[in-house]
C-alpha cells in the first residue's frame, strides 16, 4: 500500500507518495487551491489518489513551538478529516514543525534560485513529512 504525505498551507499542498514498499517518499507535485472552499483540491486530490493506489494519507501537523495547536493546525486537522470523508481512507497526523524551513534550507543549499524553491518548496515539505513517518515506522 502507497502512503500519500500532505503539506497543507493557505494556498497550496505539497504531495510525496511513497514506493509501494513504504521505504521512500517522492515528490509528486503542488497543487493550488483555495482554503476557503475545502473542495477545491479534491479533483487533483482524486486522481493523485487513484493514478498512484494510496491507501493513507500522511497529514502534516504544524503544531506550534511549545507543542499546542494553534489555526494552521486546526485546519489541517479539518482537512485529514475531510480526505477521510470524502476519499474513504485513512489519515494520520504527523509533526511537521520545522519542515518547511528545513525544505528551504536544503534547497538553498542546492543553491536552488528563489523563483525555483518558490515552486517547490511545498512538495519537498510533503517528502519530509512523509518521510519522517516512513522512517519512524
Amino acid at each position: 500500500m502507497k502512503l500519500m504525505g500532505l503539506d497543507v498551507g493557505s494556498k497550496t499542498i505539497g504531495i510525496a507518495v511513497s514506493d509501494p514498499f513504504g521505504w521512500t517518499a517522492q515528490g509528486i507535485t503542488t497543487i493550488k487551491w483555495n482554503e476557503a472552499d475545502i473542495t477545491s483540491a479534491d479533483e487533483a486530490l482524486k486522481k493523485i489518489i487513484n493514478e498512484h493506489q494510496v491507501g493513507k494519507a500522511i497529514v502534516g501537523l504544524p503544531k506550534n513551538m511549545n507543542g499546542t495547536i494553534g489555526e494552521r493546525g486546526e485546519a489541517s486537522i479539518a482537512f485529514a478529516k475531510h480526505i477521510e470523508k470524502t476519499f474513504g481512507i485513512p489519515t494520520e497526523l504527523w509533526d511537521e514543525r520545522l519542515t518547511t524551513m528545513a525544505a528551504e534550507r536544503v534547497l538553498l543549499e542546492a543553491d536552488v534560485s528563489r523563483k525555483k524553491r518558490k515552486k517547490v518548496v511545498d512538495k519537498m515539505a510533503a517528502v519530509m513529512i512523509l518521510q519522517g513517518y516512513l522512517d519512524q515506522k
